[in-house]
């Protein structure tokens, strides 16, 4: 099940939203985490028990984590829970990768087992992991209901897709929040605009991205449309689960961090990670690289860190071959600025800088979208080399012809214009102004009816990280 789905939208959610707000406050957590369950079992029963079990093992081994006297037990007790994460993980995930790799590096012919991936198993996986070494390292308090952890896990908003979720960030509003007039409207705003940005948007300058990549020939101009179309469809895809997520979660009387902070208005491939996904680079940090040393042991093992968190980035995206290389891709560009580049990058203009991430970018999405090594460099060769073919021009106006009000408008919202005019409408000049706010509010329900009306029409509507 999607969000953006008639079955989320017009079934599961009105009837969820409905049973808790009548329920007991006592009783709240539990329909949360009933509906959260089938949520998730609409992907399959026995994935569900997967989900269950993983998160069990866990819970017991925080339980006897925070019993147990002994330091060197604690650290079996984590190391073994760590390991059977990671080994469910590496199973659904790994196990096909791993054998195609032995069968070509030493010439065998192992069958390749074909193992359903579980949705959103490296997102819960990893939640689940984060309890627990949060709990050893005395960060958060041990839960002693189950349910309560379940539920923590399982919270259908943020399940399948993220944001990642520490337990130490919503562990007081698991055991007690309120929900006001404001909240609720605030996260159903919220919930909205991601809709929009997900049906209107994303998958629009989806299907032009799959149009120009599935092309024998890629001319000069379509390489470099094929990979801003791509670039803006994973962005808005992306940012628009997490905005529904945090939506939905406000509706709940949840507060999840953000997820995104317009990456694409970045100055370099460093505060791109820190505006992209925002979740799962602090729990790289925070689990990977400042346990292995992060930057206290010299430069030498600072650069071996790095190397370890990207190459597990890249494969933590799937397994494929170009997901390895994406990872240490943007290794060799965070290297080059913290050592190499720095003292360049205070001398150049904004302008460049921002020109010079873009297009970094842009290759590391073609890098990340691309069916194979082979694909990978010709669409790359094709960006850089130029080449073009007699109908270019001629398919170029075509493709722009029905997409470039998406191109357009996603390129506005990807920069925090929309945020500052409401700011502005709202909180500004027309502050307390009630017929500003309800022409604001009006805006609003005319992007739900369009988003309505997207998903009446729809045939494509894939979400990018339910792969993941």
């Amino acid at each position: 099940m999607v969000f953006s789905s008639a079955v989320f939208l017009f079934g599961f959610l009105p009837l969820l939203l409905g049973i808790y707000y009548i329920s007991k406050d006592k009783m709240k957590n539990y329909v949360l985490l009933i509906f959260s369950l089938i949520f998730y079992a609409f992907g399959g029963f026995k994935l569900l028990l997967l989900m269950i079990s993983v998160v069990m093992i866990d819970y017991l081994a925080a339980l006897l984590i925070d019993r147990t006297k002994s330091k060197s037990l604690k650290k079996v007790i984590l190391i073994v829970s760590i390991l059977l994460n990671v080994g469910v993980l590496f199973y659904f995930k790994y196990t096909g990768f791993t054998v195609k790799i032995i069968n070509r590096l030493i010439s065998l012919n192992i069958p390749i087992p074909e193992i359903t991936l579980p949705i959103g198993i490296s997102f819960y996986t990893f939640q689940a992991m984060s309890y627990v070494i949060d709990v050893y390292n005395k960060k958060v308090s041990v839960e002693k209901n189950p349910f309560l952890v379940l539920l923590y896990v399982s919270m259908f908003p943020q399940l399948i897709a993220g944001p990642i979720v520490r337990y130490s960030s919503i562990a007081d509003e698991i055991k007690k929040r309120k929900v006001d007039i404001t909240l609720f409207s605030s996260g159903l705003e919220r919930f909205i605009l991601g809709l929009a940005k997900k049906l209107v948007i994303a998958n629009s300058v989806g299907k032009l991205a799959d149009n120009i990549f599935s092309l024998e020939v890629i001319s000069t101009p379509l390489a470099w449309l094929g990979a801003i179309s791509y670039a803006l469809q994973i962005y808005f895809d992306f940012s628009a689960y997490s905005d529904m997520a945090i939506g939905l979660g406000n509706m709940l009387g949840f507060h999840f961090d953000e997820n995104f902070n317009y990456p694409y208005i970045s100055k370099s491939i460093t505060e791109f990670w820190r505006r992209w996904h925002i979740s799962l680079s602090t729990w790289f940090r925070d689990y990977v690289y400042i346990p292995l040393g992060g930057n206290k042991k010299g430069i030498k093992r600072q650069i071996i860190n790095l190397f370890i968190v990207w190459l597990l980035t890249g494969l933590w995206h799937g397994a494929h071959v170009n997901f390895v290389l994406w990872g240490l891709y943007y290794f060799a560009f965070l290297v080059l600025e913290k050592f190499i580049l720095k003292k360049v990058f205070l001398k150049l203009p904004s302008f460049v800088l921002h020109i010079y991430t873009i297009v970094v970018i842009l290759v590391g999405w073609v890098i990340f979208r691309a069916e194979g090594i082979s694909a990978t460099l010709k669409t790359i060769k094709s960006m850089f080399i130029p080449f073009v073919t007699k109908t270019t021009w001629q398919e170029i106006l075509i493709y722009l012809e029905s997409y470039w009000v998406y191109i357009v408008v996603g390129i506005i919202l990807s920069m925090p214009i929309f945020p500052k005019l409401k700011k502005w409408l709202l909180e500004g000049k027309f502050k307390r102004s009630v017929a500003m706010n309800i022409f604001y509010y009006t805006f609003v329900f005319g992007i739900l009816v369009l988003s309505i009306m997207f998903l009446s029409q729809a045939t494509y509507n894939p979400f990018i990280y339910f792969r993941f």
